[in-house]
């Protein structure tokens, strides 16, 4: 386990590996039958390990911590049943204008809420429940007026919903159920202040006298998540997602050691394969020059940074989603909240600054069982670096120098 893991003694993770939910069905787990067709809808027949393992706590009204990769299906782990406890008690009928929302989802960029509410909403929506979404860059007015309309879900971002609390315009004071999505990464953002805020004006007990519920997620357990943890979740049950780790077989991790001056020949070799690609660059400028020399070579690529607006960002990764571009070139912060199922490759074109990067990074491929191949690019300066930044990550991974025109390149390429 890395360094700054903080082990929290009293957490016994519960690892639920494939080979226990076989045969299983979301209706077995407690899961009623239009949330189950809503789910069958979005491509979901049968729970995954993460699913199986957590749906059943939540309905229960337990807390849960839950540790494990981003693709492992973990949204429906949360989003199911939230929408399931959300009916119980006469819950789906409270449709009075102006109510104030039971259940709050917090993730840490815009992309990632957008992409969890696309998930939950049609959930929420096939019993007659709402979601709404509250995150920066956009103005007020739409979120102020759904709020003032009533919604049931707010899906959002730590920084927005703290504005409108400290507005008067979001009464948090009925939630019943909150999730932090990638609570790790919300920390690294500076956000644990203001998500303490947050989870405080939630509700501490349900109208039936239970205790109001927290489930959070997050890849790493650094010392600001186990701070959350202690504070807000009471005898959580913990699920580690094994058999979807990092170290996942599904991924193969690969390192290029490569001279400075043919990195960008070596690059356009590598990403001109069949498949869906993200490219991780350094900086903004770079992800755009990379991005237009691809498309110079014939390769259909476009760009996701901190530079763009909402709209934009949107598109570009939706030119992916659709298959109507290959290649996506991505800094990390607009990284974060990419989940595009059937990427076959990653390239980190810059190695990443730590091992949490690496892992965000490598967790875009291999989602949901499927296969992946992680390709980072070193100059030869570098590899002290990136051998324990590997170390660290627990992963082990081939080294190897490469030039353009190389076998191994085209190899990796046609993956």
């Amino acid at each position: 386990m890395p360094a700054d893991d903080v082990k929290l003694e009293k957490l016994q993770a519960e690892a639920t590996i494939a080979a226990d939910v076989e045969g299983v069905t979301f209706g077995d787990l407690g899961i009623g039958g239009n949330i189950s067709r809503a789910l069958q809808e979005l491509g979901a027949s049968s729970p995954f390990p993460i699913q199986a393992a957590t749906i059943p706590d939540v309905l229960a009204g337990k807390d849960v911590l839950g540790r494990g990769r981003t693709g492992s299906g973990k949204t429906i782990a949360f989003g199911a049943p939230l929408v399931e406890k959300l009916m119980e008690h006469g819950g789906g009928t409270k449709r009075k204008m102006g109510r104030a929302p039971r259940a709050l989802i917090l993730a840490p960029t815009r992309e990632l809420a957008l992409q969890i509410d696309r998930t939950v909403q049609p959930i929420a929506r096939s019993v007659g429940l709402f979601t709404t979404q509250i995150y920066g860059g956009v103005p007020y007015g739409r979120q102020e007026g759904a709020l003032e309309r009533g919604v049931d879900i707010i899906v959002g971002t730590p920084g927005r919903v703290q504005d409108l609390m400290n507005k008067g315009k979001l009464d948090l004071s009925e939630v019943i159920i909150s999730v932090l999505d990638e609570a790790d990464h919300m920390c690294d953002l500076g956000f644990l202040e203001p998500v303490q805020e947050i989870l405080s004006a939630t509700a501490e007990v349900t109208p039936q006298g239970n205790r109001a519920q927290k489930l959070l997620f997050s890849a790493t357990l650094d010392t600001q998540v186990a701070a959350l943890v202690e504070e807000f979740l009471h005898e959580p049950s913990v699920h580690e997602v094994a058999g979807e780790d990092q170290a996942s077989s599904t991924i193969d991790h690969r390192v290029l050691v490569v001279e400075q001056r043919e990195k960008d020949r070596l690059l356009e070799e590598l990403v001109a394969g069949d498949g869906k690609t993200i490219v991780f660059a350094r900086t903004r400028a770079y992800a755009e020059r990379l991005a237009d020399q691809f498309e110079d070579a014939g390769i259909r690529a476009t760009s996701l940074h901190g530079d763009l607006n909402q709209s934009r960002r949107t598109r570009n990764l939706q030119l992916l989603t659709s298959g109507r571009v290959n290649v996506l070139v991505a800094t990390d912060v607009a990284a974060r909240g990419i989940h595009v199922d059937d990427v076959s490759l990653v390239v980190q074109a810059d190695a990443p600054d730590d091992y949490k990067a690496y892992m965000h990074r490598s967790g875009r491929t291999g989602r949901a069982g499927k296969e992946g191949t992680v390709v980072t690019i070193v100059p030869r300066g570098r590899i002290r670096k990136i051998e324990g930044i590997l170390e660290r990550a627990e992963i082990e991974a081939d080294l190897v120098q490469a030039a353009p025109g190389d076998g191994i390149v085209s190899e990796l390429a046609a993956r």
